[in-house]
């Protein structure tokens, strides 16, 4: 769990009420968590030239994407977001939004980005897509181009013994998919994975991973770089606070 059709069904049938951005209460909205957390993360890798997004949904970030770089491609399993996004970002000509498969890029060009990112989508994944789609950025990632990924790490808590596992699975994580086995997928491919960072997503253990990927070769190219992060949730309250102070409503003149 979840399969490449459950993941399809369930995000057919979702109703989007705040076009994504209900995801990102915990930060006090999408805006918060862009430039609270993502931007934090991105701003060495941008701008960007062109600009790969995997799985953009209702386009939560893909806004704040596109206008850090020249062009930006949307692909998405669902038919129903690309043509939310298609609509949402009619007036920006830079942007395009196409259907796939859930684990190819055929509408995308070899060496051609700059930057290719997925967050809160892949990580209801389960190994072979990422293993898949890893082949497919090492394709088509320019030769200094490298890729952001959010993906699950609850494989990495699996009882050897029995190959269950040892914790719960609350916010739908792709149960085979780890930090270990991201690296294993960047070798096959003949990529780097040059940095990860674990961090815990709404429960006490490192669940979720940001794994960082560039071509051998790449300017990028360094040993890689783990870090666990088991703060990550405090963050976000932290971005929540801070909005709810000073970005609620003007203040009142006395």
């Amino acid at each position: 769990m979840p399969t490449l059709k459950e993941n399809q069904d369930f995000w057919a049938r979702y109703d989007w009420p705040e076009r994504g951005d209900e995801w990102s209460v915990v930060w006090g909205g999408a805006e918060n968590q862009w430039w609270g957390t993502l931007y934090p993360r991105l701003r060495h890798l941008l701008p960007a030239g062109r600009l790969l997004e995997i799985a953009p949904g209702y386009g939560r970030f893909t806004a704040f994407l596109g206008d850090h770089c020249a062009e930006l491609i949307g692909v998405d399993l669902s038919e129903r977001c690309v043509e939310a996004c298609r609509g949402r970002f009619a007036d920006r000509p830079a942007m395009s939004f196409h259907v796939n498969d859930g684990v190819s890029l055929p509408m995308v060009e070899d060496r051609s980005m700059d930057l290719v990112f997925s967050f809160d989508s892949l990580v209801h994944c389960e190994e072979e897509v990422l293993r898949s789609y890893v082949r497919e950025i090492a394709r088509v990632l320019g030769p200094d181009g490298v890729a952001f990924l959010h993906h699950s790490n609850l494989a990495a808590f699996r009882d050897p013994a029995s190959g269950r596992l040892t914790v719960g699975n609350p916010h739908w994580r792709a149960e085979s998919m780890s930090a270990e086995r991201m690296r294993r997928f960047c070798a096959e491919a003949s990529v780097l994975c040059i940095g990860q960072e674990l961090v815990n997503w709404g429960v006490d253990f490192l669940s979720d991973c940001f794994s960082l990927v560039t071509p051998a070769g790449s300017r990028r190219a360094r040993d890689p770089v783990v870090v666990e992060n088991r703060e990550f949730m405090a963050e976000a309250e932290r971005q929540a606070t801070i909005a709810g102070l000073y970005g609620v409503a003007p203040l009142r003149r006395s």
